[in-house]
């Protein structure tokens, strides 16, 4: 046997109990069995074996092994890891390990994937959609809440009030809807299409506030106290958590609370004096009960010999002596109620603590494991409910508005931007189904809420963009009949709030996915801690050489891979979306890889290392976001018309995860470990492409002809017509332009002369004098041209309407007449 031959049959066996991962003992059998063959045709000497022994004795023997390798390892890994904060440890525990897991495995088991039930309503749930919600979208005018009022009406505060729309997460013990996380979204979703002001006030108590707080840490004297009001709408909660030193940085507010004796109500009781000054608190201005956080400390030792105590929680009534509240902070012309809340040594009993006494302390993991539910619903599901909503009234408008004698939305710059919002309104709505869904099974998804409120909001603002270059002036304008305005101009609150997106992007969702997801970081962090010096070499052993064995594997597998080989993994359909499965699999393994390389290159120095995380977190997210898409068409029954739209959100997916791999790369601490790998992992270049024009054709088409793809698109919205909704009117509108079209060619045909496709009124007299056309067919041609001037015209205002303060004398010129 030749010698090359020998070692190159090596290097297979060695891979393939890698690609496999196959147990250290048996994998080493199976090499000793190949030396032996070796040594039987001369290849192997006693060299060969000294060497195989060296290393496969001391790895086999466990004594052997923990002495010379595994506790010098410990020892240097301690050097090197930072010990974790009780805030970054109160974080990380703070979530689960879900589908987020199975993608940092490196092998994804998409049967598992596929085996999570679908997202369902209830009977209730539906009925609540279909009634109270409904109700409520009509009696909403945007105009009338962001330009006159600054406010709802006191009729739609009241209904919300009466129909528990404050009580969706509240138990019906308590009186509330006790709604799964996939019905509120549905709310939210609906809601948001309407008016993002009404969805702000809506989601707010049911997101993080104090009704989550007290249901799950609360009293039972504090939930009896609370809990019927916020259901019945008599209380009105906010949560204080900003302060103008700590934003993003919510762990280092400076606003304190000491604990001391003080007089209440006539008597001398055990509190606390609050001292604090909060920004940015929405409902505040009209809130009854103020959820506060702070930093209790305890100087006197009055509850014991701690004196730093911790970040705390506790519920304060609004009608507190000396709590400053009700003025309001005016965000970006979206005039949600939110404002300031301040107080100077305001003292209350330590039973305002939510929990009592034994919480004080507990605030900060309080707040994250309830943010970690919270995050994956209001903003993700807002978002993606406006994007749904801008998605078809954008393709109706284009089909309606025509320009150089075509609708433009047959030019292929406006195709372009259709794709982009159609293919998007698809995905955002498969993330916010499946991240509800793991809720509802139980989950605290943290990784995955940061992935969806970061990229959901993200995508929102590109579409509005997109939107708004589409309507050009029609969007500029801002009136009755400008429905995009108000929500491009409040497209940066949702990227600020509940976490800055440049923070959730380049530090939380790796930083905690590194944590969290990966099947052994996590493990020897919790094993280095160990102070037994016996029982941490043991622990740190079983995880050590695990995590070797895992980064083996994905080196093998990645560069396996990259050489081809996953179009050879299973997949659980052999369809068009066969390729995709795979090729995540592929990035799947890539990112497991490139975790534990960043990781060893640079310890504990990676969190500091914000870029390096972004675009780790950027792999994670793509591949949970094609997940989801994928999902998605399987449950709606692998719809063969939804095809354009799930290619374009799985063609984006693979592409956006595959740059982020080339930039980390290109941009490696070390540059020529970055670029070896590279060819090791890409030998042949980028695999993944853009998606194409064709299917920017094709997405733009389903936007702009009503279609049962379109109706997905849009499921659950509010279609319906009437004075206060524009979007019902573009949907009227469409269907009637359209049923008018060959109406209007058969008049042209007639008439022998191509006539502009304006003032259909005259058409339809013409096409009578013709008599080419009905009377119906007549009155449908004017009906169209009516419906026309109103999509396509903008409002206009007398001076003194737009004077802050001064009452209108006319109305508005915004309803057109025909020609």
């Amino acid at each position: 046997m030749h010698i090359l031959v020998w070692l190159l049959v090596l290097v297979a066996l060695l891979g393939v109990s890698s690609y496999f991962r196959i147990k250290l003992f048996n994998a080493t059998a199976a090499v000793a069995l190949w030396m032996l063959i070796g040594t039987s045709a001369d290849v192997v000497g006693f060299l060969g074996w000294l060497v195989f022994l060296a290393i496969a004795v001391p790895l086999n023997t466990a004594s052997l092994r923990k002495q010379y390798l595994t506790a010098p390892a410990l020892k240097a890994y301690r050097k090197v890891m930072p010990e974790m904060s009780s805030t970054e440890k109160d974080a990380i525990d703070a979530g689960t390990v879900w589908w987020d897991g199975e993608i940092f495995s490196g092998n994804p088991n998409w049967h598992n994937l596929h085996s999570i039930p679908e997202a369902r309503l209830s009977a209730e749930e539906q009925a609540f959609l279909d009634g109270p919600v409904e109700e409520v979208c009509g009696m909403v005018n945007e105009w009338d809440v962001t330009h006159k009022r600054a406010d709802l009406s006191p009729e739609v505060w009241q209904y919300l009030k009466d129909h528990k729309f404050f009580a969706m997460i509240i138990k019906k013990e308590f009186g509330g809807l006790e709604f799964s996380a996939f019905a509120q979204s549905r709310v939210l979703q609906k809601l948001s299409g309407v008016s993002s002001v009404l969805a702000s006030t809506v989601g707010v108590p049911n997101s993080l506030g104090p009704g989550e707080l007290l249901q799950h840490y609360g009293t039972e004297e504090q939930k009896q106290h609370y809990l019927p009001g916020l259901a019945n709408g008599s209380e009105i909660p906010c949560f204080a958590l900003t302060s103008p030193e700590a934003g993003s940085d919510a762990g280092a507010i400076p606003d304190l609370g000491v604990v001391c004796k003080g007089e209440w109500e006539g008597k001398e009781v055990l509190g606390m004096k609050l001292t604090f000054n909060k920004r940015y608190i929405t409902l505040a201005p009209v809130a009854t009960v103020v959820g506060l956080a702070f930093k209790l400390v305890d100087p006197d030792g009055l509850l014991g010999d701690e004196k730093e105590i911790g970040i705390t929680c506790a519920l304060i009534p609004a009608s507190t002596e000396g709590l400053d509240i009700g003025n309001r902070h005016f965000p970006l012309n979206v005039p949600f109620q939110n404002g300031p809340i301040r107080g100077n040594d305001i003292f209350v009993p330590l039973d305002f603590i939510i929990g009592g006494a034994k919480m004080a302390g507990q605030g900060w993991r309080m707040l994250v494991e309830c943010l970690s539910v919270g995050r994956a619903i209001t903003l993700p599901s807002n978002s993606a409910g406006g994007v749904k909503a801008i998605a078809l009234a954008t393709g109706a408008y284009a089909r309606i508005r025509r320009q150089f004698k075509l609708p433009i939305g047959k030019m292929e710059g406006i195709e372009e931007a259709l794709g982009h919002i159609g293919a998007n309104a698809y995905m955002m709505d498969s993330v916010t189904r499946f991240a509800t869904k793991g809720v509802d099974l139980g989950e605290k998804p943290s990784v995955i809420s940061a992935i969806a409120k970061y990229h959901m909001t993200e995508k929102m603002r590109q579409v509005v963009t997109h939107s708004m270059d589409i309507h050009g002036g029609k969007g500029v304008m801002l009136g009755p009949n400008n429905y995009l305005g108000r929500g491009y101009q409040g497209a940066p609150i949702a990227i600020t709030v509940e976490g800055a997106n440049i923070l959730t992007r380049n530090m939380m969702i790796y930083g905690q996915g590194a944590m969290r997801c990966h099947p052994y970081v996590l493990k020897e962090i919790q094993a280095s801690a160990i102070s037994d010096k016996h029982q941490a070499i043991d622990e740190f052993d079983k995880v050590l050489f695990g995590h070797i064995g895992f980064a083996v594997s994905n080196f093998a597998r990645s560069v396996w891979f990259g050489l081809g080989g996953h179009r050879l993994v299973s997949t659980p359909y052999s369809d068009q979306t066969k390729p995709y499965y795979q090729a995540m699999t592929r990035l799947s393994s890539n990112l497991a890889l490139l975790s534990d390389l960043s990781m060893a290159v640079l310890g504990g120095e990676l969190k500091r290392k914000e870029r390096i995380s972004a675009r780790l977190g950027d792999v994670l997210s793509f591949i949970f976001i094609g997940s989801t898409t994928l999902k998605r068409f399987d449950d709606e029954g692998r719809q063969h018309d939804d095809l354009p739209l799930m290619h374009w959100a799985m063609q984006d997916s693979l592409y956006q995860a595959e740059t982020a791999i080339i930039d980390l790369l290109d941009n490696f601490p070390i540059a020529a470990l970055g670029k070896t790998l590279k060819v090791l992992l890409m030998p042949f270049g980028r695999s993944y492409k853009k998606p194409s024009d064709q299917l920017d054709h094709k997405i733009a088409g389903i936007l702009q002809t009503p279609c049962e793809s379109r109706t997905r698109l849009g499921q659950g919205q509010y279609h319906a017509f009437n004075d206060n909704n524009p979007f019902g009117l573009l949907e009227v509108a469409l269907k009637d332009i359209l049923e008018a079209e060959p109406l209007f060619d058969k008049v042209c045909k007639a008439a022998n002369e191509k006539l502009p496709f304006t003032q259909l009124n005259l058409v339809a007299d013409k096409g009578l004098e013709l008599g080419v056309i009905n009377e119906k067919e007549a009155e449908l041609l004017r009906k169209a041209e009516q419906e026309r001037l109103q999509v396509v015209n903008v409002d206009d205002f007398a001076p003194e309407e737009l004077v802050a303060g001064v009452q209108p004398a006319t109305k508005s010129k915004s309803k057109p007449k025909a020609a």
